[in-house]
């Protein structure tokens, strides 16, 4: 089953730790699994920045809202009971919702409004049952729009670029990328072969380029991956071949390309890699996403 949003984890928390004792967080997060039947693969399942998982991400911020709301209780780091408020609204019937703790806790509608002015908890800024995501997903859902955006102005100008000048591009996304020394090969006589570049910083091995900077709506098909090979075969010949172009690929195309040990790399993933390895972007500002320090309130033996 797909893990529920954070809100939807504020029944099950507050059932987890209903018997009024102190309890982990690693036995909250058994116990949660436990009553929504979670799998060993619904529990593996990452945010999309991969730095924690769905699940751990979400309860964490359910027992974040719960707090806030006077409903749970942390005596410690890492542990948790139910208030006696929490336990009155956990057999009370009432559906826990983001509406009804804004409605009913003041704490909790300060809390999601940003503000101490509780007369404000209507304003623009409330939680809304829209708001499901945890601030982490929101932000990661948020980079993954801008970044295809910044994709999108990003094939736009290359477009507008010569094809020399795309040629040269590729060149230099592979020495982003860590390649060896590289170079592009004259703009005529060149046989197909728009770049080399070497594997490796000592150079040990070659890889022969065609860059193709076609209109993004051309799919290119196989015939044009088998005058690639036959390009490759030199002399000098050369086992492996990257084929690049702002276009989209055929399956034919894909399927003799891996045949071949030739990589292919269309529009999408071109401006992705260059968004990665900083190519023609610039970082515009930086948010740092910081935690407690566990190693530092650790008390010492």
């Amino acid at each position: 089953m797909a893990i529920p949003k954070y809100n939807e984890l504020y029944d099950p928390f507050l059932t987890a730790i209903s018997d009024g004792k102190i309890h982990t967080a690693k036995e909250v997060a058994s116990t949660v699994a436990n009553i929504l039947q979670l799998s060993p693969e619904d529990l593996a399942e990452q945010l999309p920045s991969q730095r924690q998982t769905t699940f751990a991400n979400r309860l964490n911020w359910a027992k974040t809202y719960l707090k806030k709301a006077g409903l749970v209780d942390s005596p410690k780091r890492g542990t948790y009971i139910i208030t006696t408020a929490g336990s009155t609204l956990l057999h009370s019937d009432v559906a826990i919702t983001n509406e009804f703790l804004e409605s009913n806790y003041p704490s909790f509608a300060a809390f999601v409004n940003k503000t101490d002015d509780v007369d404000t908890a209507n304003d623009t800024a409330s939680i809304t049952p829209s708001d499901t995501q945890t601030p982490e997903e929101q932000m990661d859902a948020l980079h993954k729009t801008i970044n295809d955006t910044l994709a999108d102005d990003l094939l736009a100008e290359i477009m507008q670029q010569t094809p020399v000048f795309f040629e040269q591009l590729v060149v230099d996304l592979m020495k982003a990328m860590d390649y060896g020394d590289g170079f592009k090969t004259k703009s005529s006589g060149d046989d197909g072969i728009d770049g080399v570049i070497h594997e490796d910083k000592l150079g040990f091995n070659l890889i022969y380029i065609q860059a193709k900077r076609w209109n993004p709506d051309v799919t290119i098909g196989k015939p044009e991956i088998q005058k690639f090979f036959g390009a490759m075969m030199g002399p000098p010949r050369v086992e492996k071949g990257l084929f690049i172009t702002t276009a989209k690929f055929s399956k034919g195309a894909k399927e003799y390309a891996d045949a071949q040990h030739i990589i292919l790399v269309d529009g999408q993933k071109l401006t992705s890699l260059m968004i990665e390895y900083g190519l023609g972007v610039s970082v515009q500002k930086v948010y740092k996403l910081k935690r407690i320090d566990s190693d530092y309130f650790a008390e010492e033996i």
